[in-house]
């Protein structure tokens, strides 16, 4: 089996929480911080909410993890466009301690899914600049420049669902700043920089017999995000915008059919390092391997997107749009399957002569 949730567990600094921390994982037997939610997270990966009162110890099963976490309002300053760094958006946000989406709460979601250790608010705010990057590339995000008020009341919309799909995070706020700071031919060369030690590690292959232990952890984060999101994501599925039609009705049960399917492929993954029982698989294999499962998060990022501009359609704009959608929504999934077909497969395919 592969070892989706095998984490470490550093010691709590609770006084960062609220400030430069968003959440801190607890020692079994740590007291829960004031006004601190407690999200355990079970040996399967399972997210609940801990009832104990604040100051009280936290009681844990074997296997067992648990984050308190901080509700904010918390401030970042995203930048949307890479080619325009000087340009950002200082966005507020906060955590719904109760939250009472029907699908659970993503916030926890995001804890068990993805968290190693404490999670800082300045690693929370890249990616959450990247979900909005990756969001505006593809579309499912429209910021013209100039915009007017009804085009920046639907950027505005559209960021909030986007950010709580994807993070379980709310935004109370988001107003375009000029970065004075910014160092836009420092940025330039870093890029570079970063583009040419790439290249090099693409050249320098590892030698026979060494354990990549960064593609084995890179692999089974990815792994263990499909195994806990894709259930949600079908769930969020069913719960947004209804089809209109017959036709569409059906798309959607073969959609949510497909993604059950690869729900439970994930669940029979082989492990990285394995050809067969007891067979060693090729590092490069193993490297093609991590690869296939990382652009499989691409494409559950880009699922959560989707599900952000499905459950904030209009249910008056027509079947056209919601068409589109469920359109996009094929492309994603076949994705999906391609990436875990490719994982799967014991090495690659040889291109036909």
């Amino acid at each position: 089996m592969i070892p989706f949730f095998k984490r470490t567990t550093p010691a709590l600094d609770a006084c960062s929480l609220g400030r430069t921390a968003v959440a801190v994982p607890l020692q079994p037997g740590c007291g829960t911080p004031p006004g601190c939610p407690v999200v355990i997270v079970d040996a399967d990966g399972r997210p609940r909410r801990a009832t104990t009162p604040p100051g009280k110890k936290v009681e844990l099963r074997p296997g067992e993890l648990a984050w308190a976490f901080h509700p904010g309002p918390y401030t970042i300053a995203i930048v949307p466009f890479a080619q325009a760094p000087e340009i950002g958006l200082r966005t507020t946000f906060a955590i719904d301690p109760l939250d009472p989406a029907p699908a659970g709460k993503r916030f926890d979601l995001y804890l068990a899914a993805e968290a190693d250790g404490r999670v800082d608010l300045a690693a929370l705010g890249g990616a959450v600049e990247g979900a909005v990057r990756g969001a505006l590339e593809q579309g499912a995000l429209d910021l013209p420049p100039c915009a007017d008020i009804d085009e920046w009341n639907a950027f505005r919309l559209g960021l909030n669902q986007l950010l709580y799909l994807r993070f379980g995070l709310s935004v109370d706020d988001c107003v375009p700043v000029e970065l004075d700071d910014v160092d836009y031919a420092a940025q330039l060369a870093a890029r570079a920089a970063g583009a040419a030690a790439a290249g090099s590690a693409v050249m320098a292959a590892p030698a026979p017999g060494v354990e990549c232990a960064e593609p084995a952890l890179a692999d089974a984060k990815a792994l263990r995000r499909m195994f806990l999101e894709l259930p949600c994501l079908m769930c969020g599925l069913r719960l947004g915008a209804l089809p209109s039609g017959q036709d569409q009705f059906r798309q959607q049960q073969a959609l949510l059919q497909r993604l059950d399917r690869l729900s439970v492929e994930i669940t029979t993954m082989p492990a990285l390092v394995l050809a067969a029982p007891g067979q060693p698989l090729a590092i490069d294999d193993q490297l093609r391997r991590m690869r296939h499962s990382r652009r499989a998060t691409v494409a559950l990022d880009e699922a959560w997107a989707l599900l952000a501009r499905l459950d904030g359609a209009d249910k008056d704009a027509g079947d056209a749009r919601l068409a589109a959608l469920y359109d996009d929504a094929e492309r994603i999934v076949a994705n999906l399957e391609a990436e875990c077909a490719g994982r799967r497969a014991v090495r690659a395919a040889k291109e036909p002569a």
